[in-house]
C-alpha cells in the first residue's frame, strides 16, 4: 500500500449499438489538429500514429456523434491518445499479466514505471500532467494527500520535498533542466504521496448530465478509485450521452480503456449515461452518480 494511505450510471439500453471495427487492418486516420503528434512527450520521436488512437479505434455508438472539444484542450488530447495493438493484454508494473483480462477493450501506449506507484488516481494525474507538460512544464503542479501543493517548476528549479510523519518539508536538490526524464522522477514522488483523497479535493464536482472528455469519476478513500472519461458521444435524437472510460488499478498496471461488460455489453467500450440512476457501474468499481469531477 502506498504512503498516502497512511497519510491521512450506468443502466441497460437496447438502443444504439457500437459499430464494429475491422481487426485485419488499421482504420483510416481520423482528422487530427496540426502538432498533436508532438503532444505525447513519452513517445519516441516520429512514432505517433493517429490510426492507433482512441478516436480511430472506437467509433461512436450508432446514431451518435462525438461532442465538440476545442483543439488543444485536454479533452481533444485524450481523444487522440495512442493505443497499443488490438488484443494487447494488460500488464502490471513488474511485467506480469493483470489477473483479470476481461475488463479492457484496449491498452493505452503509456509506460507504467517499474514500481507499484502508477495506480488509479496516479494514472489520472499522469495524463493531466503529461498534457500540461506538453504545453509548458511550469504549468504542472499537484497536491499531496497532506494538502501541500508541489510544483514541477520548484522541483526542477532546485526545491524538492521530504515527508516526516504527516509533515511535508522543503529540501534542496540539484537544479535540472525540465526534461521528460526529470518530469517522470517528479511524478513518481507525487504518486508516492498523492492518491484518490488528494485528487478528490483538487477537482471540482460537475453534474453527470454535463460530462465532458477529461472529467473524472473519483471516490476518495483508502481504498478509493478513479476512472477518467476519455471521450463522450451524444445521440442526435435523444441527447443521451455515452462515455469511454479508462483506468489503472492496484497493483500499478497499464492504463486501459474499459469494456462495458454489463447489460449494455453490445456497446463494446461505450457506457450509457443515465443521470437518474444513483450508481455508476464500471467493471471493477461502482461510483455514486454524484462523484463526477473536473480539473
Amino acid at each position: 500500500m502506498k504512503y498516502y494511505a497512511a497519510l491521512l450510471l450506468l443502466t441497460s439500453s437496447p438502443l444504439p449499438q457500437a459499430r464494429p471495427t475491422a481487426t485485419g487492418a488499421l482504420p483510416p486516420a481520423p482528422p487530427v489538429a496540426a502538432g498533436i503528434a508532438n503532444r505525447y512527450a513519452w513517445l519516441p520521436a516520429g512514432t505517433y500514429d493517429a490510426r492507433r488512437s482512441v478516436a480511430a479505434r472506437f467509433a461512436p455508438p450508432r446514431g451518435c456523434r462525438r461532442v465538440a472539444v476545442a483543439p488543444g484542450s485536454f479533452g481533444h488530447w485524450l481523444r487522440y491518445l495512442p493505443l497499443l495493438p488490438a488484443g494487447t493484454a494488460v500488464h502490471l508494473y513488474d511485467g506480469t499479466r493483470k489477473e483479470r483480462q476481461d475488463v479492457h477493450a484496449a491498452v493505452v501506449k503509456l509506460d507504467v514505471g517499474r514500481q507499484d506507484l502508477q495506480q488509479c488516481a496516479d494514472a489520472v494525474i499522469r495524463l493531466r500532467a503529461e498534457y500540461l507538460f506538453a504545453q509548458d512544464p511550469a504549468l504542472v503542479h499537484f497536491h499531496l494527500t497532506s494538502g501541500d501543493d508541489i510544483r514541477f517548476a520548484d522541483w526542477y528549479g532546485g526545491r524538492g520535498f521530504r515527508v516526516r510523519g504527516s509533515v511535508v518539508e522543503p529540501v534542496s536538490r540539484p537544479p535540472q533542466p525540465p526534461t521528460h526524464a526529470v518530469f517522470r522522477q517528479y511524478l513518481d514522488r507525487i504518486f508516492t504521496y498523492a492518491g484518490t483523497l488528494s485528487l478528490a479535493r483538487e477537482l471540482l464536482p460537475v453534474l453527470l448530465t454535463d460530462v465532458q472528455p477529461g472529467d473524472v469519476l473519483v471516490y476518495g478513500g483508502s481504498p478509493g478509485h478513479a476512472v477518467i472519461v476519455l471521450d463522450v458521444a451524444e445521440h442526435a435524437a435523444t441527447g443521451r450521452r455515452y462515455v469511454l472510460l479508462a483506468q489503472s488499478y492496484m497493483p500499478a498496471q497499464q492504463l486501459h480503456v474499459l469494456r462495458n461488460e454489463g447489460g449494455d455489453a453490445a456497446l463494446g467500450a461505450w457506457f450509457a449515461v443515465s443521470p437518474q440512476e444513483k450508481r455508476f457501474h464500471t467493471p471493477e468499481w461502482t461510483f455514486g452518480s454524484n462523484e463526477l469531477m473536473r480539473f
